[in-house]
């Protein structure tokens, strides 16, 4: 490392957000890049420690050490060089990763990891600017022909891989724009849509075909594809919601959140409100919203509640809440559970753990939840004796995490696994010949950056498939 006391000299500092009464009024990214100098004196803190615990916490594998080096040393083209060696996308992962890699930095064992996140991003970013991404072709094409099933991190990953290779790789989408998970299921605000269009440009200069509004599994048989296609991959994701079945349920007002968040997604790129609200419009707009579920995806519902203008906004969690701090002697360089506060959690809401909702109430229209107190017993959970209390609602939001692919897997005569579509880990392969599942399809509601591993790891799989047949 050229400072190789940089962590001893150099304070952490990483990006930081425009006032939240700024960023409530736009539905643009608010996250203030450092200047080129800071992040290039932030690279300076990595350690390039003897064992790398930021590799292997990297579901991609990052290079994290080197790019760290050739930042500070002025080589920005280089490291992005070396950061596209094993992230296809990595200005989506320096914005919505949770950073595991941080986790496991050995800095991180005093609270001060390097800032991996944000030096990632500007280096993604920087190349765009400088016109440095260019279109990677194939010396040569092979004439094999894959369709790719789901056009999210997993699919656009396995598609650009098999593309380089010389395939001719197909995307196929069943909504109208490229992006899957990263186009409607997160906020414009955390992850604007040009920066997917840009990379779906530079496919489609590499050889990637895609098509859109075609439901494969529905409007165009899986069948029909085999008859046109050597493989078929399938990469559809995970989008069956979990829902609450208690009384009161059916009662409108009631949503899950994805239909919420990529409904508001639709509107922001301009789609017309019938296509963005096909089954009537839900607004947050001066309404008492409950947001049930303590994940990412209730998350992304405050932000976006909150944007909309809503009276109140209230996060009920089912776990208890975890500790401020954890035991860095028992969880590092593992993912620590502890107490996390968003951004759009700081936009504005309350939030309340270890809740049990048993019923929604309303004349006609949600207005409320009756619930209790939770309890963890022996690993079950228990209500608590004399705990119930109702709270007022309009919109209630559920962001419960996901229970497996919602493609109509029995219908193609496919073996799941937990709702998964079964497949193995290393090639991919289905129960079916010649189809391959990748993504959150396969191992289940999981990151961005785990999607663009299987979609790298699927094509290579493919790769070898066709040079065996």
């Amino acid at each position: 490392m050229n400072n190789p006391t940089g962590f001893l000299e150099i304070d952490r500092e990483d990006r930081h957000y425009r006032p939240v009464s700024e960023r409530l009024k736009s539905w643009r990214e608010f996250v203030e890049p450092l200047p080129e100098g800071t992040v290039a004196r932030q690279a300076q803190r990595c350690m390039d420690c003897g064992v790398p615990f930021c590799h292997s916490a990297c579901p991609v594998n990052n290079l994290i050490p080197d790019w760290n080096d050739l930042v500070t040393s002025g080589d920005w083209q280089a490291a992005l060089d070396r950061l596209h060696a094993t992230n296809n996308f990595p200005e989506f992962t320096g914005r919505v990763c949770p950073a595991p890699c941080e986790a496991a930095c050995t800095l991180n064992l005093e609270d001060r990891p390097v800032t991996i996140k944000t030096i990632e991003c500007e280096i993604a970013d920087r190349g765009f600017r400088e016109g440095w991404v260019t279109p990677r072709l194939a010396s040569k094409g092979t004439g094999r022909r894959i369709a790719i099933v789901g056009s999210g991190p997993a699919g656009l990953a396995c598609a650009q891989q098999l593309a380089r290779l010389g395939h001719n790789a197909t995307v196929f989408e069943k909504t109208n724009r490229i992006g899957g998970l990263l186009r409607y299921g997160i906020p414009d605000f955390k992850l604007e849509k040009s920066l997917i269009d840009r990379r779906v440009a530079q496919m489609e200069r590499e050889g990637v075909l895609f098509r859109t509004n075609v439901d494969v599994g529905h409007d165009l048989p899986l069948d029909r594809l085999l008859d046109d296609y050597e493989l078929v991959v399938l990469a559809v994701g995970a989008e069956r919601p979990r829902d609450l079945d208690v009384p009161g349920r059916d009662l409108p007002g009631i949503h899950f959140a994805m239909d919420y968040l990529a409904q508001q997604n639709r509107r922001v790129a301009g789609d017309a409100e019938e296509a963005a609200a096909p089954s009537g419009t839900i607004s947050a707009t001066g309404k008492h919203v409950v947001v049930i579920g303590g994940g990412d995806t209730g998350s992304d519902c405050i932000g976006t509640a909150n944007r909309q203008g809503a009276a109140s906004v209230t996060q009920l969690e089912i776990m208890p809440q975890p500790p401020e701090r954890e035991n860095k002697a028992l969880t590092w360089p593992l993912w620590p559970l502890r107490l996390r506060t968003s951004s759009s959690q700081e936009e504005g809401c309350e939030r309340d753990f270890s809740v049990l909702t048993n019923e929604f109430f309303g004349n006609g229209q949600v207005e409320g939840l009756r619930c209790a107190r939770a309890r963890w017993d022996g690993g079950r959970l228990q209500e608590v004796e004399g705990s119930h209390f109702e709270i007022k609602a309009d919109l209630v939001l559920l962001g419960m995490g996901f229970t497996g692919t919602a493609f109509p897997f029995e219908a193609a005569g496919l073996d799941t696994e937990r709702g998964a579509i079964a497949a193995d880990a290393v090639r991919f392969a289905t129960s079916r010949p010649r189809v391959l599942a990748c993504g959150d399809a396969r191992r289940g509601q999981s990151l961005v950056v785990w999607a663009i591993r299987e979609g790298r790891d699927c094509a290579a799989a493919v790769h070898e498939a066709l040079a065996q047949a």
